[in-house]
């Protein structure tokens, strides 16, 4: 319902945001089975905090996580890591969103450990790292390449030209297994972002001026 420079999927602020907003979120609850009125969002301040939230109540945090099965939890994204979190019961399930502030701060290790204090162990956990900006596409300075190498290995910065670029998608991967998930029981969802403006938003692509994806997970037995 969204037009002009969000135009199409809008999925908006975490508070406000018109009526197309509004359409374009119970369009996505009808498609998915879900009761619109029991999403969860957060304020999104490029934090480490995760936490169990509640329909209608937006807190300060870049990590949700329900056990509610009339719940679900979602983080909105134009660039950053969506991170979808599942036990293998489909019991407690959390949403991360995970820009360089949050990975580097190591969010997805804090949702793993969420989890776990609620009662479902690493090992039994599954993840989806979302579209966001690909390494193709995400320069950096030198002084924050050196210190996501400093954290998370050499891997995780290429330089193919004058600036290094950053994978933040491996530097998300790498926080969950160090958090004791498996390696193969985390799954990339392919996309860039910021190359494709067909079938994404891109903060950084479009300078600002964009809407926002919603990345969302409820619990429930997993197929």
């Amino acid at each position: 319902m969204s037009t002009g420079a969000c135009s199409t999927l809008d999925l908006g602020p975490a508070e406000g945001g018109g009526e197309d907003i509004r359409e374009n979120r119970a369009r996505v609850a009808r498609a998915a089975g879900l009761d619109a009125a029991r999403l969860i969002l957060a304020d999104q301040v490029h934090g480490a905090a995760v936490v169990q939230g509640a329909p209608g109540e937006v807190r300060q945090a870049d990590g949700l996580w329900t056990a509610e099965r009339a719940h679900w939890v979602g983080i909105r994204t134009a660039d950053c890591v969506p991170l979808l979190l599942s036990d293998a019961e489909g019991t407690r399930v959390a949403a991360v969103h995970s820009g360089w502030r949050g990975t580097e701060a190591l969010i997805a290790a804090r949702a793993v450990t969420v989890l776990q204090e609620a009662g479902s162990a690493p090992s039994r956990l599954v993840a989806a790292i979302g579209p966001c900006i690909g390494a193709c596409c995400y320069e950096v300075s030198e002084e924050l390449a050196s210190r996501f190498e400093a954290l998370f290995g050499h891997a995780v910065v290429s330089r193919p030209g004058p600036r290094p670029h950053l994978d933040l998608r491996l530097a998300v991967r790498l926080s969950l297994v160090a958090a004791g998930m498996a390696n193969g029981s985390i799954e990339d969802v392919p996309g860039c972002t910021a190359c494709d403006a067909g079938a994404f938003f891109s903060h950084r692509r479009d300078k600002g001026r964009t809407g926002r994806h919603l990345a969302f997970v409820a619990p429930g037995p997993l197929s």
